[in-house]
């Protein structure tokens, strides 16, 4: 199925709400990043059709990589899911590649990549997989975690985080044979595509290319937050596991409003969160971290108790962090009142601006929040 004007459409509208007069000039104006790894992003997974295409004209190609025809650019088309594989337009192959010409951009779903596509059926449906450069792949990624107006150094230390990030992550998944990483930020990193690439993501992932944190001579799980509200935290108070380079360090972020939080919950609401309690009675506190994090939350009902330890107590309740104080009223209904957003571990992204803006470098920005760490060259695999 073929869509003409829609795709167009927001192709017009992508130019218009960036810096840039033409898109297909980036490629002109831009320079080639120079790292050789390729990353697998899924971008929609387990779906019955997905839109695909090109800015340009674009090579389609079966599972033996012999080319089937043509895509026109700036068309989309519906791949859908059928017995034995995918149908897309007039062919029908146990999967397909999408290879734009002349440097184009892919479109996926309702967005703009880099690279190419490979649509493969998976076992609920169909999987869209982005093929993409790491560095060009840190273009939006920068744009997608932090503002892009935000200082240079800033932006930096992002980027080698990231991209330290996304190798760790594509270590762990290497036995997964669709893809590396999603696009999200609930496992991974926000990746938007080319929407959220600018002069100043560019300039922070050319101006890095190719470095990344390691300790003892491994990429290291470089993660990172919004804001800890004053002090990050010891990996193994929130996960569990103790690792030399996640300590808990002081932190520059207590002066922003986001960082600073209030919830209040009805006893219904506990009991519609927190599965097997039944009618919620109390919370109760039971243990914190060094830096007075929650690590240990009591949920009581009239049918149960269920206990909730470090990180479980933020995705449970859906909390911009576990550093909270507790209060109950006379009707029942609990306050919240929080700082930080997010795990609390790594790097502070608000503290990396305050850090900046206070004259520190990318380098110490990182070094202040990972210990023990190692600049290092990637070694492509």
């Amino acid at each position: 199925m073929k869509i003409q004007l829609y795709l167009g459409a927001l192709f017009s509208q992508i130019q218009g709400k960036h810096w840039w007069i033409g898109i297909l000039l980036w490629f002109i104006v831009v320079a080639p990043a120079q790292a050789s790894v390729i990353l697998r992003v899924a971008i929609e997974k387990g779906v019955n059709q997905v839109k695909v295409g090109a800015s340009t004209t674009a090579i389609v190609k079966d599972s033996s990589g012999r080319t089937l025809g043509q895509l026109p650019g700036m068309s989309a088309y519906a791949a859908q899911a059928v017995p034995g594989g995918v149908a897309l337009d007039k062919w029908q192959s146990g999967l397909f590649w999408i290879e734009p010409t002349a440097k184009g951009f892919v479109y996926i779903g309702d967005r703009w990549f880099r690279g190419r596509t490979l649509v493969i059926p998976t076992e609920n449906g169909l999987t869209a997989v982005n093929w993409v450069d790491l560095e060009e792949y840190l273009y939006s990624v920068i744009g997608g975690e932090m503002n892009s107006s935000w200082p240079q150094e800033a932006l930096k230390a992002q980027a080698i985080a990231a991209r330290t990030y996304a190798l760790y992550k594509r270590e762990q998944q290497r036995n997964n044979p669709i893809f590396d990483l999603g696009d999200t930020p609930d496992r991974w990193q926000i990746y938007k595509g080319v929407s959220s690439e600018s002069r100043n993501t560019y300039a922070a992932v050319d101006s890095t290319a190719g470095q990344v944190l390691t300790y003892d001579n491994r990429i290291i799980l470089s993660v990172f937050h919004a804001c800890s509200g004053g002090h990050t935290e010891n990996v193994e108070d929130v996960w569990g596991n103790p690792l030399p380079y996640l300590r808990a360090v002081q932190d520059f972020d207590q002066n922003i409003k986001e960082c600073n939080w209030s919830r209040t919950f009805t006893p219904g609401e506990i009991s519609s969160r927190i599965s097997g309690v039944g009618n919620v009675r109390d919370m109760i506190i039971e243990s914190l971290s060094p830096f007075r994090s929650v690590k240990t939350l009591r949920i009581v009902g009239d049918q149960g108790t269920k206990v909730l330890k470090g990180e479980a107590v933020r995705t449970a309740l859906k909390l911009r962090s576990t550093r909270f104080t507790l209060n109950k009223d006379a009707n029942g209904n609990f306050t919240l009142q929080g700082l930080g957003f997010g795990h609390g571990l790594g790097m502070s992204q608000w503290g990396a601006y305050n850090l900046a803006k206070q004259g520190a470098n990318h380098l110490q920005i990182l070094g202040h929040y990972y210990k023990g760490v190692a600049l290092t060259p990637i070694q492509a695999k």
